[in-house]
């Protein structure tokens, strides 16, 4: 799927998704409001701290490989 904003997820889901794409697009959205609505969609501390962890190491390196000039492997594209 190219865009998960198009797919049919549960609104826990579709809350955390929203969540990683607006602290990968901004690290500093990560506010205290924007945990409080994860919590209220279902997600407790120890999820939160690990959906951030893994949202923190893919953008990591994501962008080293962008920054090194790392192509895509042919069939993934």
């Amino acid at each position: 799927m190219d865009d998960y904003r198009q797919g049919e997820w549960e609104p826990k889901l579709r809350a955390l998704l929203d969540f990683a794409v607006q602290i990968t697009r901004d690290a500093h959205a990560g506010s205290a409001a924007a945990i409080q609505a994860l919590r209220a969609a279902g997600w407790d501390a120890a999820a939160i701290l690990e959906a951030v962890e893994i949202i923190g190491f893919f953008n990591y390196y994501n962008r080293l490989a962008h920054a090194l000039g790392v192509e895509d492997e042919p069939e993934w594209g």
